[in-house]
């Protein structure tokens, strides 16, 4: 069984001090018997998504893209995954700079992502993003109510695309705040009124509005499938995603994906007509 780590800040500083970065292991390194060593892939994923990616009551990193990466894990002997924890903000500069190799928190794939970083081809979920507003405010039914009104998002995620693009469109009729706390702060600040709304997808609203103070309103306003997420235009990551897709292509077909997404995200969201 493979041994499984979190890395701290410390190692991945060590090994920046040693000229051996994420993703580059030593070419010589070889397995009992001769045969070479597992390539080393560092992960990046959060620590703020219920039930997605976090910290259980028993200090483990858990959820639904931790747990896939594990088992896609288990299905790859030729490489060997080992997670990096940051904050959400950080993880595709991550990428850039190859302090880690892959991202594994519910990335959606976009245009204006595809034109920097490579993503996988086998979706793992699906979601529709929506307006998320109090359940007690019955004046907003679409984003266009929003117009001069606090939106909360955080910098770089797919839902603040989405309001960027449409403040570009509508004269930025949106008051963007951008912030990096948890998911649940997100929630307070709307249900105390201190915000007007925030975008979220069908799935994930549940998970970080526990108790149920929320509710989402009007038409999707994008329907995503999730990847990982790697670096462009590079032969070694092209590989790993080729690979991943086929490890994703076996969960998916014995069922395990299926029960991931209801063990984790309460239904089978794994399915979808997006290409």
């Amino acid at each position: 069984m493979k041994k499984w780590s979190i890395l701290t800040v410390t190692a991945v500083l060590t090994l920046a001090l040693t000229g051996c970065g994420a993703g580059s292991p030593s070419k010589s390194a070889s397995g009992a018997g001769g045969e070479a060593a597992p390539v080393k892939i560092i992960v990046g994923t959060g620590t703020q998504f219920p039930n997605v990616c976090f910290i259980d009551e028993n200090g483990k990193l858990t959820g639904y893209d931790v747990e896939l990466v594990r088992e896609i894990d288990k299905r790859l002997d030729d490489y060997e995954f080992e997670f990096q924890t940051l904050e959400f903000t950080n993880l595709l500069l991550s990428l850039e700079t190859k302090k880690i190799d892959m991202v594994a928190h519910e990335m959606e794939k976009n245009p204006e992502r595809e034109q920097k970083y490579l993503f996988n081809k086998e979706p793992y979920s699906h979601w529709k993003n929506k307006v998320a507003v109090a359940k007690g405010n019955n004046s907003v039914h679409s984003i266009d109510d929003l117009k001069g009104k606090k939106v909360l998002t955080t910098a770089t995620s797919a839902q603040a695309i989405l309001l960027e693009n449409y403040n570009k469109a509508n004269d930025n009729a949106l008051d963007i705040v951008y912030q990096n706390g948890a998911a649940n702060d997100s929630v307070a600040q709307i249900a105390s009124g201190r915000a007007e709304a925030f975008l979220a997808a069908d799935f994930t609203l549940p998970l970080v509005d526990t108790k149920g103070e929320l509710k989402l309103v009007g038409p999707p306003l994008s329907e995503s499938n999730t990847l990982f997420m790697f670096r462009k235009n590079d032969a070694d990551q092209q590989k790993l995603a080729d690979r991943v897709d086929e490890a994703l292509k076996e969960i998916k077909a014995d069922g395990t994906l299926k029960k991931l997404s209801e063990q984790w995200l309460g239904a089978d969201y794994t399915t979808s007509e997006i290409n």
